[in-house]
């Protein structure tokens, strides 16, 4: 494929708003071939390692897991990643301490090689707060891991580890862990957690944990910089994702439904202005972000039926409708419309098993 039809940079901000990233080209198969080998070379000889979502939150985790105990090597897994980093993380390291943050399993199939990783690691730790399910739960305790879950509608994960860890840490962590606390929980009190998030997403997650090692929750002058600078495209494809979004009566709520690479929990918050109970914003790449409102608190039960999981607020999916290249081309073209459906039905399901009650 010619590298300048995938090429972000010279995409107009229309087109970009309605196509993935370049990296979304990339044959799985190369992609993990690479992240395998970064990996190997990230936990050979490890002494801490630390299994999380390179988001705020599961950055902040590594982050207080590393001043607490004086390193940290993190091996970065989304959440339909686990079952992968379990497997490096036994195959490449020998008596380290591991630690699995802002990670939650989805089926039994992603704790394949947990027994692996305990076989092989001093000790197994796993710190998380979202949804659970209790056989997951009696699995991974049952493997003589440390499983610390707190309540997914009061604190983040970051809150989970500042508790758990025996440190004494200064304020400016506790603060950390309050702020990051303020987006993942989509509680907005806290100007500085939006730039957290945001400078997590746009920096690498090595960059970081160093800043808020350094700063905690108050990203220096060059951060604010670099996070001014990228706003402007940011806020171009949130009115793109906005504009193109309907309002959609299922059962007793109104659901904002919307297409595009954007910014989902902003998205949300101005659908939710426009009187949505509950928003789902679908990405180009196929996956889905589901964010709900006081009046909606079930994301994570309609997210369950498509593929995905997370919190009764905020949850996230990709439903199992992609079965070839045409599929794609279909859901780009048609700005996501057979995804849209299928978690529309799913918001349905919700309502007639409710009836049905």
């Amino acid at each position: 494929m010619d590298d300048r039809l995938i090429d972000d940079d010279r995409l107009s901000l229309e087109r970009k708003s309605v196509l993935p990233g370049e990296g979304f080209f990339q044959p799985d198969s190369l992609a993990d071939e690479q992240a395998e080998r970064e990996a190997q070379e990230r936990l050979d000889g490890a002494e801490v390692v630390v299994v999380a979502d390179p988001d705020a939150d599961g950055l902040a985790a590594t982050a207080l897991i590393q001043i607490a105990r004086g390193t940290a090597t993190l091996l970065p897994a989304g959440p339909h990643e686990i079952d992968r980093a379990l497997s490096w993380v036994a195959e490449h390291t020998d008596g380290a301490d591991v630690y699995i943050c802002d990670l939650c399993p989805d089926h039994a199939d992603d704790l394949a090689d947990l027994d692996s990783v305990v076989e092989t690691a001093a000790a197994v730790t796993w710190y998380d707060h979202h949804q659970w399910d209790e056989e997951l739960a009696d699995r991974v305790r049952a493997a003589d891991v440390t499983l610390v879950v707190g309540p997914s509608d009061e604190v983040c994960t970051a809150d989970v580890t500042l508790e758990a860890l025996e440190y004494d840490f200064p304020e400016q962590y506790v603060e950390l862990a309050a702020a990051t606390r303020d987006h993942d929980l989509w509680i907005r009190e806290d100007e500085r957690s939006d730039d957290l998030a945001d400078f997590a997403y746009w920096v690498d997650p090595g960059e970081y944990i160093q800043t808020i090692v350094d700063h905690g929750p108050n990203l220096p002058e060059t951060a604010q910089d670099l996070l001014a600078e990228r706003r402007v495209e940011k806020e171009a494809l949130i009115e793109k994702a906005v504009a193109r979004a309907s309002l959609r009566e299922v059962g007793p709520w109104t659901v904002g439904v919307t297409y595009g690479r954007c910014s989902q929990n902003e998205v949300a918050e101005q659908l939710r202005e426009q009187g949505a109970d509950a928003a789902v914003i679908v990405k180009p790449a196929g996956s889905a972000s589901i964010r709900g409102t006081d009046s909606f608190e079930r994301c994570h039960e309609v997210a369950a039926q498509v593929n995905g999981g997370g919190h009764p607020k905020a949850a996230g999916c990709k439903p199992d409708i992609y079965e070839d290249m045409l599929d794609y081309a279909h859901h780009w073209s048609t700005q996501g419309a057979v995804a849209k459906q299928a978690i529309l039905d799913a918001f349905k399901r919700l309502e007639d098993s409710h009836d049905e009650g």
